[in-house]
């Protein structure tokens, strides 16, 4: 037993991966994996196992135990116990989640500073603004390209015309079920075309409460108002999401049109 875990412990491989895994230095991570490799164990025995310097062992099981990763068991001699894997998995994750909370919280309160107050001034009142019929952009990152989708489907003020497949739909439902939400409640007109599986697009049309035209079309764009037009250039889920939005009316007008001659 003891040959057994020792061997698998001096994998610098594991210790490397673990410890990354679970935010532990390498010390930390070697006697964390001696302890649940023995199950129970005194200082000692770890220093044993773990190959760490038996002065530093003591002080390493004292941290591991205030983040959780080990418990002192009760009597003389001190011995030490590894805790699950899977606990530590499951306490991290709530911590993480925690985190993330309090700094969306945190993110939320910046809104109402007066720090902030002065950015949105200092953007707007710039001695040359930035002009959204001025631009077009390539886009790059499919978190950037929601983001920015998001936005400007949720200022259209007529209508909004969306291309694009079932997939795509249900991978962003949560992005999608918002920003419908603010459509229908501007009384914003929705033309919705998917490609893709027919079960999956009445599974979509039901959630969102549209109707939903199936069409073969193998693209993906949105139209805002005829005047906007955001296109993604490729469909290979490998590759970085790459795509670009043009601020033209011409080209959405043209763009829409031949759209609507495609569902006819």
């Amino acid at each position: 037993m003891y040959d057994f875990y020792s061997k698998m412990l001096i994998k610098q491989e594991l210790i490397n991966k673990i410890k990354d895994y679970f935010d532990l230095n390498s010390y930390e991570t070697k006697v964390w994996l001696a302890l649940i490799g023995r199950g129970i164990a005194s200082a000692g025995e770890v220093a044993d196992i773990s190959k760490v310097p038996r002065s530093r062992t003591y002080d390493v099981l004292e941290t591991l135990e205030k983040k959780g990763f080990a418990i002192v068991k009760l009597g003389k001699p001190v011995k030490y116990i590894g805790v699950k894997p899977r606990i530590i998995l499951e306490k991290l994750k709530n911590n993480v989640r925690k985190n993330a909370e309090e700094k969306i919280e945190n993110l939320l309160k910046i809104k109402d500073t007066d720090e902030f107050a002065k950015l949105e001034e200092l953007y707007k009142g710039g001695g040359s603004p930035v002009k959204r019929e001025n631009i077009s952009a390539a886009l790059k990152g499919r978190s950037n390209i929601s983001n920015y989708l998001r936005e400007i489907l949720q200022n259209a003020k007529k209508e909004v015309i969306i291309c694009t497949n079932a997939e795509e739909i249900k991978s962003k439902t949560k992005i999608f079920q918002q920003t419908f939400e603010v459509l229908k409640k501007e009384n914003i007109q929705v033309k919705f075309a998917l490609s893709g599986n027919d079960d999956l697009i009445k599974q979509i049309e039901n959630k969102f409460g549209m109707k939903i035209k199936k069409v073969k079309i193998d693209a993906k764009f949105f139209i805002i108002d005829r005047k906007e037009i955001l296109f993604y250039l490729s469909k290979d889920i490998e590759k970085e999401d790459i795509a670009i939005w043009i601020n033209s009316d011409f080209f959405a007008q043209a763009f829409a049109s031949l759209f609507e001659k495609a569902l006819a």
